[in-house]
């Protein structure tokens, strides 16, 4: 899909831009010159960071602050946000310049994360935010719904893993690479975690080899039941 074209947004977060020149400044990378969305993006993450925190506000009454402060941060941190342009089908729509596109710039988190709240700033000048609330709040309620309970908000599936185990008296896991696939903008890992007591492993995959570590554990803490 072309750059100028409307973007194919979620069932219920579409937005029909009444200045089409916002949303195309919003999908261009400063590399294709001319107006691009670097000051969107900075107005942007200011909304992206009040609708995710308002969200939560009302959906943990009971959380404090610092609960309340970790689970935005996993809402809001350039992994995740990416992960949402690319089910907006965000990235074959951005306009990069020559040496972006040759590098692989349309599958890169940053420059995904950045024109999503660049994005959000640009509903948010045609519409008003009532409008950019509506838009944005269903990207991101699957997200809210899988957060982990508050108590267990900020420590990862390795963290998580390790305390279970420690808890018990049972030996640490081990981690082994099991292989790394991909482009070199675009690389894939493999991971094995490895129980000795109870005997058990599980893989994960990420973009990352911690990444991919972090989704084996998760896997164990899933058959642990933990």
């Amino acid at each position: 899909m072309a750059a100028g074209s409307e973007p194919r947004l979620r069932p219920g977060a579409e937005h029909a831009f009444r200045d089409p020149a916002l949303r195309a400044q919003a999908l261009t990378h400063r590399s294709a010159g001319g107006a691009h969305n670097e000051r969107l993006e900075f107005l942007g993450d200011a909304l992206v960071n009040l609708i995710v925190a308002e969200a939560l506000y009302q959906a943990w009454p009971r959380a404090d602050e610092g609960v309340l402060t970790r689970a935005r941060a996993e809402l809001v941190r350039e992994s995740a946000l990416a992960g949402i342009a690319r089910g907006l089908d965000l990235g074959p729509q951005l306009a990069l310049g020559p040496g972006e596109l040759k590098s692989g710039g349309r599958r890169r988190d940053s420059i995904l994360a950045d024109a999503l709240e660049a994005l959000v700033a640009a509903i948010y000048l045609d519409a008003g935010f009532e409008a950019c609330r509506a838009a944005v709040l269903p990207w991101f309620a699957p997200l809210i719904a899988a957060l982990p309970p508050p108590e267990r908000i900020g420590k990862d599936a390795k963290t998580r893993l390790q305390e279970w185990l420690q808890a018990r008296g049972k030996p640490l896991p081990c981690y082994l690479l099991l292989e790394t696939a991909g482009s070199e903008h675009a690389p894939r890992f493999r991971a094995r975690c490895t129980l000795a007591d109870p005997p058990l492993a599980a893989d994960g995959e990420g973009g990352s080899r911690r990444a991919a570590e972090q989704q084996a554990a998760e896997a164990v803490l899933a058959e642990l039941g933990a």
